[in-house]
This record gives structure tokens, sequence and C-alpha cells, in this order.
């Protein structure tokens, strides 16, 4: 118990000193200051303890696990709210709902990877017992508990980020153009694909599912290059899927609640 109090601690101290750096730096480039409104500066530290916070199981029984994440929630989307005005990225109430929405369709992201988790290693575990059949032709069986995962990653995400640029409206499409496909979105794929392939091995129908979840977004984004976005979700995914293959995942002696 004393060890998991300080491995809190830790990360509280851990992330508020980050997030208090990273306002000290990147709050007067946003405001173009070379002051730092306490607030904002306030509204990051909380940010990167909530954020250290998270790095830490919140529960073993499930309802407590739920309540937890709740409070968590509430309290990140408060600072970041915060944030939000501090920095006057949007000057009224339905702009901050927006980015509060962003914020949220964050942590869904977040826990569709833990019950995905969860649920493969529930799955692994009949099989240990003999209650579950055998490995599904190319896997597809093993892939689907990750469409959800997939859905929302390839298709509400960019659509939601797209519904913003449009009411900030701004000419350049940054965020659907640059910032996520090209930074978010393969880290995410590969995260996942390497998740996929510790449980369940090689799965080749991953990538492919990345690839076509994507493709609409090419007529919606009414983009182009576009296409050239629906590779970067899917070749992240394959190589996660194969490094996750060659190197498998440790079984884990935690209980629920610890981990994805």
């Amino acid at each position: 118990m004393r060890g998991r109090n300080k491995n809190w601690l830790v990360r509280i101290i851990a992330g508020g000193g980050l997030g208090l750096l990273v306002g000290v730096v990147w709050v007067p480039y946003v405001t173009n200051s070379r002051e730092c409104p306490p607030l904002a500066l306030l509204a990051c530290a909380g940010l990167g303890v909530v954020a250290g916070v998270a790095t830490q199981p919140f529960a073993e029984s499930g309802r407590e696990l739920l309540l937890r994440s709740a409070g968590h929630f509430a309290v990140t989307a408060a600072l970041f709210a915060l944030l939000v005005v501090e920095l006057e990225i949007t000057l009224d109430w339905t702009g901050v709902l927006a980015w509060e929405g962003l914020l949220a369709l964050l942590y869904v992201l977040i826990w569709l990877g833990r019950w995905i988790g969860w649920y493969v290693e529930l799955s692994q575990l009949r099989e240990l017992l003999g209650l579950a059949p055998g490995p599904s032709p190319l896997k597809w069986r093993e892939t689907v508990p990750y469409l959800p995962f997939v859905l929302v990653l390839c298709a509400v995400v960019p659509l939601a980020l797209r519904g913003i640029e449009r009411a900030v409206g701004t000419d350049f499409p940054a965020l659907t153009g640059i910032v996520y496909p090209l930074f978010i979105l393969p880290v995410a794929s590969l995260c996942a694909g390497l998740s996929l392939g510790r449980r369940r091995g090689l799965c080749p129908l991953f990538p492919l599912a990345c690839f076509v979840c994507y493709l609409p977004m090419v007529y919606v984004l009414d983009q182009t290059v576009a296409l050239l976005h629906c590779f970067m979700t899917a070749v992240p995914a394959l190589a996660g899927n194969i490094m996750g293959r060659v190197f498998p995942r440790k079984a884990s002696k935690e209980g629920p609640g610890y981990g994805n």
C-alpha cells in the first residue's frame, strides 16, 4: 500500500511539473505575449496532474473504476475548459462545448482500448479452459472487438475535427490535413496494432479495416490527399501488428483496472 501511494505521489509531482513546464513554454506562444496568464498555467499544471494520475490503476472493482473514471473526466473537462477560455481559443460556450466534445472522444478511445484489452484477455482465458473455438480464418473473429475503436479513430474523430474547422471558418484544414493524419492517427493505429498482435498474433484484416474505415473521409473531407492518409493508419497498424507478433505480451499479474 505504501509503495502504491508513493507511485501516486511521484506521478502527481511529475505530471504537474511537466504540465507547468509545457504551460510556461507554450502559453506565451499561443497568446503572443511574454506574460503567462496565471489561470492558464494553473490549468496546464492541473492537466499534467490528471494525466499523471491516469497512468495509475483507478480501482479493482468495476463499479469503483467507473465512478473514479467519471470523476477523473469531470476534473479534466473543467481544467480543459478553463484553459480554452483563458487562451481565448474560442469566445462562446458553443466553441467550448466543441472542444469538450473532442476531449470526450479522447476518453472514448481510451475506454475502447481498455475494454478491448479486457475482452481479449477474457477470450484467451476461455480458450485456455477449452470453452472457445480455435483461431478463425484470417483471424477475423479476433479482429472484430477492435472494430469499434477503429471506427471512432478513423471516422468519428476526423468528422469532429472537420466540424470544428468549419465552425471556426479556417481556410486551411490544419487539424484534418496535418495534425491528426500525420501525428495522432499513425501513433494510435500503431498502438492498437501492437496490442492486437501481442494478444492475438498476426491479424491481416486489422490494417485493412483501418484503411477501409478511413477511406470515406477522402470524400467527406474533400481532400484528394486524404487517400494518402488511409495509408497513415493502415501501414502503422500493420507495423504494430507485426511488432506485437514478434514481441508478445507477458502475462499480467494485475487484476481489472490495471493497464489495457
